[in-house]
């Protein structure tokens, strides 16, 4: 499994318009290959800061499989407007302890 992080700053006084758009986006991205979940936390210190989690069965799964489709063209037109600055998108694998 490979986690998918990004911290989002949305444009202030846009956050409901952002959340209502999110909840939407959300039936684009679980319907790809390859995706586990996803979750959108709100920052409780700073306004229009969010951290989104998903998870992700390979990293091509993401990069590829869900980057490169026409369904990543809406999710773009219904998210990436919001965004100020353009969020840094990074993947993480989980370390095994023991």
């Amino acid at each position: 499994m490979i986690l998918e992080a990004a911290i989002l700053q949305v444009k202030q006084g846009m956050e409901a318009e952002y959340e209502e758009a999110f909840r939407q986006a959300s039936e684009i991205i679980s319907s790809m290959k390859g995706y586990i979940s996803h979750e959108l936390q709100r920052c409780m210190e700073v306004n229009g800061k969010y951290l989104l989690l998903v998870r992700w069965e390979t990293l091509e799964d993401h990069t590829v499989g869900f980057r490169q489709s026409n369904e990543y063209q809406e999710w773009k037109r219904l998210l990436h407007h919001f965004y100020d600055p353009f969020p840094t998108v990074e993947h993480f694998e989980k370390v095994h302890l023991s």
